[in-house]
């Protein structure tokens, strides 16, 4: 390239500039977004390209035929860098994206039927419509929420309900054929992570306040829609504590006396009596009613609540439990 040569004029505000030579658009090649890379030899010049340092930030292949392309960054830790490209609708049947990193890329209805993505980084991707058959998943990064899902958020904050309704259903899209394809792949931890957020962006797009949202909110919170068992159990113990408390102050009957929560009392003997209220919530709870405790007045509802929920909570956390092991 001669001194009067014209570079590329992409640039970011990152800092990062290409230095290839420029077409008559000003940007170069691979940059031009209006030229669709879809010859024979492009699969072999891209490859080539990457190989020897070029700016693959920003890379204009929309609509690009690539399939089969080799992009991994072979005997290195770190991956290609295609921060910011556009990929949208381009065909990279079978290609080789180890551990690429296509952080804010747009690869919108993009194929990647039979590629390997293993490790790629997803974060802030736009992934609406991607055909993920036969695609290698394990250990993809998505982030904590998706480009929609924060487009979304972003629109109920400023009161653009229908706006948000409309990206709330693209990231429950999304996130429905990442689970499919886990499923497919046997990677059943990913899909259980997948479908608890499908499900909950089917939530954000029910209205505010509503029937079905708030039972549906309950669920995510009680077991979080069948995936975490964790939280049942965490659910169970904090009602037996809160229980407790209440039986602490409104009695219960041992021996025939009434023991309840008096600051005439001692510490220790307040103490003693809510390990006893722990331990009555605990028979409470899991319906083995020994009888040596009694409750008396308000606690007899308390206790009913508990003993109906805790049956309820133990049976759920059976098919949890069991639906988790047998994956």
């Amino acid at each position: 390239m001669t001194e009067n040569t014209p570079t590329c004029c992409y640039h970011e505000d990152e800092g990062f500039s290409c230095s290839e030579p420029a077409g008559s658009s000003g940007l170069c090649y691979w940059h031009d977004p209006k030229i669709i890379k879809n010859k024979p030899e492009d699969i072999h010049n891209l490859e080539q390209f990457a190989r020897n340092g070029g700016m693959l930030r920003g890379l204009a292949l929309k609509r690009a035929k690539l399939p089969g392309i080799d992009l991994v960054r072979h005997h290195q830790k770190v991956g290609f860098d295609m921060t910011h490209a556009e990929l949208y609708r381009a065909d990279l049947q079978g290609a080789h994206l180890f551990n690429l990193n296509l952080h804010k890329a747009s690869l919108m209805k993009a194929d990647l039927r039979d590629s390997n993505v293993h490790c790629a980084n997803l974060v802030g991707t736009n992934l609406l419509g991607i055909k993920w058959n036969g695609a290698k998943i394990e250990n993809i990064s998505t982030g904590k929420k998706l480009k929609q899902e924060m487009l979304a958020l972003e629109a109920v904050r400023v009161g653009e309900k229908e706006i948000a309704r409309d990206y709330f259903e693209q990231a429950e899209e999304i996130y429905r054929d990442l689970r499919k394809a886990a499923d497919r792949e046997g990677l059943f931890a990913m899909s259980g992570d997948y479908i608890r957020k499908e499900l909950t962006m089917r939530r954000h797009q029910m209205p505010k306040y509503s029937f079905h949202r708030i039972v549906s909110k309950m669920i995510d919170l009680f077991c979080g829609y069948g995936e975490a068992p964790l939280r049942v159990i965490g659910f169970s113990m904090g009602l037996i504590i809160v229980c407790a408390i209440f039986y602490l102050f409104t009695g219960l009957s041992y021996d025939s006396k009434i023991h309840v929560f008096q600051l005439s009392n001692d510490f220790v003997s307040n103490l003693y009596l809510f390990f006893n209220c722990i331990y009555y919530s605990v028979v409470t709870f899991t319906t083995l009613g020994y009888g040596d405790f009694t409750p008396i007045g308000f606690s007899r509802a308390i206790a009913a609540i508990e003993a109906f929920t805790g049956s309820f909570t133990i049976a759920l956390f059976v098919v949890v439990f069991v639906k988790k092991m047998t994956r």
